[in-house]
């Protein structure tokens, strides 16, 4: 399968959730470090870059809307979008196209993240980088489709006690950080069992600040790169996988570019993986 790579330069979903802006800047970054990447099979990188969507004037409502077009168009002509991030409000963008795309079928969530992302939405019902899931939920629940969603690497000083209720509430499944090499295995077998699509998101702020300085909210006590590799191998193997996103890089706050290179080495490390 063909991939095409997209940036989403957005704040506002940041910014509406008091959160350190910076992200708009990430997929810019992001291709500056994909340039050191050697991709070993090939003459050129494994995708197409189909540039990026903006968000103006604090729109983004429009401009998840636009993301979402873009990717119904790439999954339409047989490709595979990759999102670069913006903060995670880019996921509900996303999954716009993947619902168009697939209509009625069913689509099971993979995410990598310190957070559940299903805060409350805002007044006037905006949603902010902390609301996407929640808001994908409420997508799901209109067409009477089920909303299952898995969540790898929780913080639970990162997130409130109504935020765990939420969860509950919703069905989620999820694995604290701290259980991470004995629980999530078994529990992406039980979502690949289910779905025969996936929708793979991974936020940049489930990493430890020293290996991922450059997000929003920065861990203390967030994973390590290599506790996540053989999880997305496992993922990878399933062949399940339509849709991705690596979300939440803030160039301001990186030190010597260590984010955008972790992020740039997950692509590629997906890509390749057997």
């Amino acid at each position: 399968m063909d991939f095409g790579l997209l940036g989403f330069a957005c704040d506002e979903g940041i910014l509406r959730n008091n959160g350190r802006a910076g992200a708009k800047e990430g997929p810019k970054a992001f291709r500056e470090a994909l340039k050191k990447i050697n991709w070993h099979t090939r003459d050129k990188p494994p995708f197409t870059d189909f540039g990026d969507v903006s968000c103006y004037s604090g729109d983004l409502e429009a401009a998840q809307k636009e993301l979402g077009k873009r990717v119904l168009t790439t999954l339409e002509n047989h490709q595979m979008p990759v999102i670069i991030g913006g903060g995670h409000e880019t996921a509900y963008g996303h999954f716009l196209g993947i619902s168009q795309f697939l209509g009625h079928q069913n689509c099971g969530i993979i995410n990598f993240d310190a957070h559940f992302d299903l805060r409350p939405l805002q007044e006037n019902r905006l949603g902010t980088s902390g609301t996407p899931f929640l808001q994908i939920a409420h997508e799901r629940q209109s067409k009477n489709l089920a909303f299952d969603y898995l969540v790898l690497g929780i913080q639970p000083f990162s997130n409130s006690e109504a935020l765990f209720k939420t969860a509950h509430d919703l069905k989620v499944s999820y694995v604290l950080a701290e259980n991470l090499e004995q629980e999530a295995a078994p529990a992406i077998n039980k979502i690949l069992e289910r779905h025969e699509s996936i929708y793979l998101s991974i936020c940049l702020d489930v990493f430890a600040e020293s290996a991922a300085p450059g997000v929003s909210a920065p861990q203390a006590l967030g994973l390590f790169p290599g506790q996540i590799l053989p999880l997305l191998r496992q993922i990878k193997k399933s062949n399940k996988v339509i849709a991705l996103d690596i979300v939440e890089l803030a160039p301001a706050y990186d030190r010597q570019d260590i984010t955008a290179k972790l992020a740039t080495n997950l692509l590629a490390y997906w890509l390749h993986a057997r």
